[in-house]
């Protein structure tokens, strides 16, 4: 019979456990398929870069949403700039998140999450003796509909925390709604027909990940390959630290680091949506043993109300209906999640 792990050995920070100088416990060495090419020099993503401020504009929004649709099919991701906020504002939320990691673990634990739960700060939710832990602490926030806001997971440390992320939340809603238009625009579909399923009451959550070195980078792994349970990733990537990763054929491919962009892929409620047009991406992020990487994602999650299946216009008698329809999805995502398995799998007809 397998044994439990020692629960305060799980239940710690990594912050905390890098404190306590305990050598590296077994439930953070990554025995997945592809363990052994962690640490390998890999080849960069060519992801088109798209300009929000075309994607607009009638003289130039259909060269966008072709390299869009192709973005996403292909590798499922993009990098977005001209996205309406400044570098000194994103500069604004890097710093915030890297004020907040470096807080005490006690000042830290007032936001700790709940047993059962996502919401607030922590490592892995630890749901089975067989799993792997991430190299990562994380700061899981709902952020919008402002009603569903949980305030007591808000940091107040440092000051201007709540202010910024409340401007982030804003910014990015507007993003969203750029992007879920040009996508149903760019396979030629009404512009609303994604935004439609996706609805008016969806709830954005706010990831907020610190990686700090790790002594194991060949064997220990900052988060586990997965795809997104959302209908699109919005992520504000560390502007130094590389360690994100995409597969693509069967190889993993580096994320590149455009300081000013934001990187959005798609999550598995868009591939269903499209009917598997567009891509939701296997990825990982891999540690390094020298330098801390920080990442903002927030995830864009239709109303767990909404049923989501393909929308009309994605399927015909070429291309015939691949999904079943679908409702609260994320509430089997992170069981999944853990075990290294793809909920997406249990949509397929």
């Amino acid at each position: 019979m397998a044994e439990i792990p020692n629960p305060e050995t799980v239940s710690k920070t990594v912050h905390e456990l890098i404190l306590s100088g305990e050598e590296l416990p077994e439930k953070y060495i990554y025995k997945g398929s592809d363990a052994g090419a962690l640490d390998a020099s890999l080849p960069f993503m060519h992801v088109p870069v798209i300009d929000m401020s075309l994607l607009t504009s009638p003289s130039s929004s259909a060269e966008q949403l072709h390299k869009l649709c192709s973005a996403l099919t292909h590798w499922g991701c993009f990098q977005m700039i001209n996205h309406g906020m400044s570098t000194q504002f994103l500069e604004q939320v890097r710093e915030a998140t890297k004020q907040f990691f470096a807080l005490s673990p006690e000042i830290k634990n007032k936001y700790k999450r709940e047993d059962g739960s996502i919401e607030g700060y922590g490592n892995d939710m630890n749901i089975s003796e067989h799993q792997t832990l991430d190299w990562t602490d994380r700061l899981y926030i709902t952020v919008s509909p402002q009603d569903r806001r949980q305030l007591k997971f808000w940091p107040e440390n440092p000051a201007d925390f709540r202010d910024v992320l409340h401007e982030y939340t804003m910014k990015v809603e507007d993003v969203s709604k750029v992007v879920f238009k040009a996508m149903a625009r760019s396979l030629n579909l009404e512009e609303n027909i994604f935004l439609d399923m996706y609805g008016e009451d969806a709830t954005l959550f706010a990831r907020f990940n610190f990686y700090p070195p790790c002594p194991r980078p060949d064997q220990v792994i900052g988060v586990k390959p997965h795809a997104d349970g959302s209908a699109i990733t919005i992520l504000l990537q560390d502007k130094q630290v590389e360690g994100l990763q995409f597969m693509k054929d069967g190889q993993w491919y580096r994320a590149p680091i455009i300081p000013e962009a934001l990187l959005i892929n798609a999550g598995d409620q868009i591939e269903i949506l499209s009917n598997g047009i567009f891509k939701s991406p296997l990825h990982r992020v891999v540690t390094n043993s020298e330098r801390e990487r920080i990442s903002v994602a927030v995830f864009c999650i239709p109303n767990s109300e909404k049923e989501i299946e393909p929308v009309d216009g994605v399927d015909d008698e070429t291309r015939p209906r691949l999904y079943k329809r679908v409702k609260d999805y994320v509430s089997i995502y992170f069981q999944y999640y853990q075990l290294g398995r793809r909920p997406i799998e249990g949509a397929i007809i």
